[in-house]
């Protein structure tokens, strides 16, 4: 059946219009001429398009399930370090499944066990073994005379020893010497003093009638702060090592008491050590006071001179009238001596004085002792 068709409008056949004809392109959907924009519709809805996510295309191989490595068994610590350390040598398998499939056979093993063993593993437990290897008598007894010092060495080490030892020994001596014999002395002529002032209070004691060693009298040297007992006798190990000093009372060397009308009293004391009563001798000047204490009387002595040097044989200068004093005359002296320089016993240092005033106890104190 043929369907009717409107008569056409004019005799032009359909495409066999000319592009020229007015009115050919007017009525273009978009609106305007033929080539323009078309506009949109106010009116109509329109609906968001939605931004798909890109997927690569699928490949077999990727999607294709791994095999695991199968765990190591319980009992057996060794084949899993082993396994793990040939994973770790023959890394990662590449290719497909099929390769992957292959790599883990090699590694485990048909029945789960490694193959190889790290060749270091066979080098540590050798040398361990060599080295817990017990030695010979022979390399023992070499060895011994290897670390055994030789002679040279044990005289060194000896000498060095006795070194020491003599300089601890030296250290202890000197500081026996310089510290503790003061400390000593002090103590013991401190004593001796109260007990001769405690004597004097009650009237036991005899004036002018003294054994050896025995004290009787008190030395004030003002001027050096110096109060020490005077005990008979020059013994070091009875009367100076005390820390007092000591009157020459005995043989040729005998000199006066404080009391004889005419004559030289003559004292002996240490300069170092042991109290080192008379160590600042040396500073007194002429006309410093120096007091005898009795348990009667004080006796004031003016200083008079001073021997720097002498020889420890000169015993003139504990005369009546002693030599190199100056006096010219018999009086009333007294003669202070002490080795000299300090630490040595080498020479004597002598002091001289002159008595200027006897004072009884029952007037009190000189001026020598109160100022």
């Amino acid at each position: 059946m043929t369907a009717l068709r409107p008569e056409r409008e004019s005799d032009t056949s359909y495409g066999q219009q000319s592009y020229g004809v007015p009115g050919a392109f007017e009525e273009w959907p978009g609106g305007g001429a033929y080539g323009a924009s078309p506009q949109p519709d106010p009116h109509a809805s329109y609906e968001p398009v939605r931004d798909e996510p890109f997927l690569p295309p699928a490949d077999e191989e990727t999607v294709a399930l791994r095999i695991p490595d199968p765990p190591p068994e319980t009992g057996d610590s060794t084949a899993g370090s082993r396994a793990s350390y040939a994973a770790r040598q023959d890394g990662p398998a590449q290719g497909g499944r099929a390769a992957r499939r292959k790599a883990a056979k090699g590694r485990h093993g048909r029945h789960g066990g490694a193959s190889d063993i790290p060749p270091a593993a066979h080098t540590d437990s050798g040398a361990g073994s060599r080295s817990r290897a017990p030695l010979s008598r022979v390399e023992a007894r070499r060895q011994a005379r290897a670390r055994k010092p030789g002679p040279a060495v044990v005289a060194s080490r000896a000498i060095g020893e006795v070194f020491i030892t003599t300089g601890v020994l030296m250290l202890l001596f000197v500081t026996y010497q310089l510290w503790w014999t003061n400390v000593r002395a002090h103590a013991q002529a401190g004593q001796e003093a109260s007990s001769l002032q405690n004597d004097w209070a009650s009237g036991k004691r005899n004036p002018g009638t003294f054994e050896p060693g025995q004290g009787f009298a008190l030395l004030h040297i003002p001027k050096l702060d110096v109060v020490v007992p005077i005990a008979e006798g020059t013994n070091s190990k009875g009367v100076l090592d005390r820390g007092m000093v000591g009157h020459y009372a005995e043989g040729a060397l005998k000199t006066a008491m404080p009391g004889d009308k005419t004559g030289n009293f003559g004292l002996a004391g240490h300069r170092n050590t042991h109290g080192e009563p008379f160590r600042y001798i040396n500073r007194l000047t002429k006309g410093d006071p120096i007091v005898v204490e009795t348990q009667d009387k004080y006796y004031v002595y003016k200083m008079a001179s001073i021997l720097p040097v002498t020889s420890p044989s000169n015993t003139s200068v504990l005369n009546p009238v002693p030599t190199g004093s100056g006096f010219t005359k018999p009086g009333r002296y007294i003669t202070l001596t002490t080795c000299t320089p300090e630490f040595t016993s080498k020479y004597r240092m002598i002091v001289w004085g002159k008595m200027v005033e006897e004072r009884p106890r029952s007037k009190g104190k000189p001026d020598a002792l109160v100022s």
